[in-house]
């Protein structure tokens, strides 16, 4: 996840600007989309962990050369962010005073002015050296042991106290008092004042995410045409059919069909990323869910990123443009494709294979088939 996350990051600023890496981060389904192709379970609050951790230590070691610095963490790291900030102010001369105060500004907000019953337990603070950040941060409500994520952009907002986050990534949990909403200003200013009424109504709501309690990937979950689109460029198309992609030779089709979907988490407009589970398709999930993590697969992903952005580096576009145009390939494909029952057919496949990909999963190695049924997969 480090080596991949780390290349993906190198990729957008290549690409965009590290500004753009800020902006995605900030965003909720791009965010979860992208800890499903590092290969995280789809669903779980543990993306936020994991994503932030290995950026951390992907990103921090290389922040001179990206201007990205990656503050804080779960527990007792996110207590030490702002030292963490000051340390990197005295090194980029940005006013760690006021980086120091933003972090703060943004735990208490989340855990005080918005009350919505999650304590925050996770605060990262992603910062740039021209001083713009990002936060990415988590609460946990020990009730129904759901978690909400909270993402903020310095650039999305004008103040601290009116609506100030990018997103917020959590199921609907009914009325909440919230002191950020524009509606109530009213209420903050009669709270500055001292006055001893409380807030009888509770104050909007704000922009949510719902992602479903179930472990599984089910179809319902994945945009199905845009999946089929992704698995007809891999297993249907020939690369060879391709000028551009015939920079990519050597690659199989499993591989191709985990690159296209690393093309869309680094080209791909925010429309695309509203089935965040699609992109489980890439790397399987560590709890075997929907297939066990191919390590042979994710390592060639890897080592194809990796070598078109050290090319990149030298003035050598091209295998970074045919990593590009594999979205657009699949975005193609899609307009004309109509999904059929292929879903199951897919997992089926992909479990029954994860022993020839060095599957794996938190409970071990995949292993082959018990009994060869002889089944055909007929993905379409």
């Amino acid at each position: 996840m480090t080596k991949l996350g780390g290349a993906i990051v190198e990729a957008l600023v290549l690409e965009y600007g590290k500004s753009e890496v800020l902006k995605r981060l900030s965003d909720p389904m791009w965010f979860q989309a992208f800890g499903c192709v590092l290969g995280m379970d789809w669903h779980s609050s543990g993306i936020t962990t994991s994503v932030m951790g290995a950026l951390k230590r992907a990103l921090n070691p290389m922040s001179r050369e990206l201007g990205i610095f990656v503050c804080g963490g779960r527990g007792k790291h996110s207590l030490q962010t702002p030292n963490e900030l000051l340390k990197i102010a005295s090194q980029t001369g940005l006013d760690g005073g006021t980086l120091v105060r933003s972090s703060r500004l943004a735990a208490k907000i989340d855990n005080t002015a918005l009350q919505d019953g999650f304590q925050l337990y996770l605060h990262n603070f992603i910062v740039t050296d021209s001083g713009e950040w990002a936060v990415v941060q988590q609460g946990l409500n020990d009730a129904s042991g759901m978690a909400r994520r909270y993402h903020w952009h310095s650039t999305a907002f004008n103040s601290f106290l009116e609506e100030p986050h990018a997103g917020v990534c959590g199921v609907n949990q009914g009325l909440i008092l919230n002191l950020t909403d524009r509606n109530a200003v009213g209420t903050r200013n009669k709270i500055v004042d001292i006055t001893a009424e409380h807030p009888e109504k509770m104050l909007g709501e704000i922009r949510k995410i719902v992602l479903p309690r179930h472990h599984e990937v089910t179809s319902r979950d994945v945009n199905m045409k845009r999946l089929g689109a992704v698995l007809t460029v891999a297993h249907e198309m020939q690369t060879k059919n391709f000028d551009d992609l015939l920079l990519l030779e050597g690659v199989g089709p499993r591989t191709v069909q985990s690159l296209t979907l690393v093309s869309e988490i680094i080209y791909g407009t925010p429309s695309r990323f509203n089935d965040p589970a699609r992109y489980s398709f890439a790397h399987g999930g560590k709890d075997g869910h929907p297939f066990p993590v191919p390590l042979k697969v994710y390592d060639e992903t890897i080592g194809v990123l990796r070598n078109s952005i050290e090319k990149a580096k030298l003035g050598l576009t091209e295998k970074q443009s045919a990593i590009k145009q594999l979205s657009v390939l699949a975005q193609t494909v899609e307009k004309s494709f109509v999904p059929g029952p292929f879903f199951e057919n897919v997992i089926a496949k992909e479990r029954n294979d994860a022993h020839k990909y060095g599957g794996m999963t938190v409970h071990g190695k995949a292993q082959p088939p018990k009994l060869n049924s002889g089944h055909q997969f007929n993905l379409f």
